[in-house]
């Protein structure tokens, strides 16, 4: 897993929308924008069970990450392994962080087996324009 400098970790944790992409049955590539929590060297995003992006993860784990703060020359790009948190104590934590840090969690709230949460675990990043 790569370790993020201390200005990444920043910018990563001042966003909190990202760009999530997946692979489709047919090989093509799924871009979609995504609410993130950066946590302990790992992305924790909010998905719904009817999801194209769920669906491509359940098939193929291996997803791409871009947080770039709403600009083109400010970035971190992370690949990795996609992990579906459906119940138990890591989605409960999961649930509290979202719960916390998003007002729309809040009026909409759910629980364990409503809808689930994807942790993305880096293997590897990029960054650019962070100072």
């Amino acid at each position: 897993m790569p370790e993020f400098t201390s200005t990444e970790t920043r910018f990563l944790k001042k966003n909190e929308i990202a760009r999530l992409a997946t692979v489709s049955a047919d090989g093509m590539p799924h871009v979609v924008p995504v609410s993130y929590i950066f946590r302990d060297n790992a992305f924790l995003i909010a998905v719904d069970y009817e999801t194209k992006k769920l669906r491509n993860i359940r098939r193929n784990r291996n997803v791409a990450l871009v947080v770039d703060g709403l600009g083109p020359n400010r970035a971190v790009m992370v690949q990795g392994q996609a992990e579906i948190l459906e119940k138990g104590s890591e989605f409960v934590q999961a649930y509290e962080l979202f719960y916390k840090q998003f007002s729309w969690v809040r009026a909409d709230p759910w629980k364990e087996g409503e809808a689930p949460f994807i942790r993305i675990n880096p293997a590897a990043k990029a960054s650019w324009g962070l100072r």
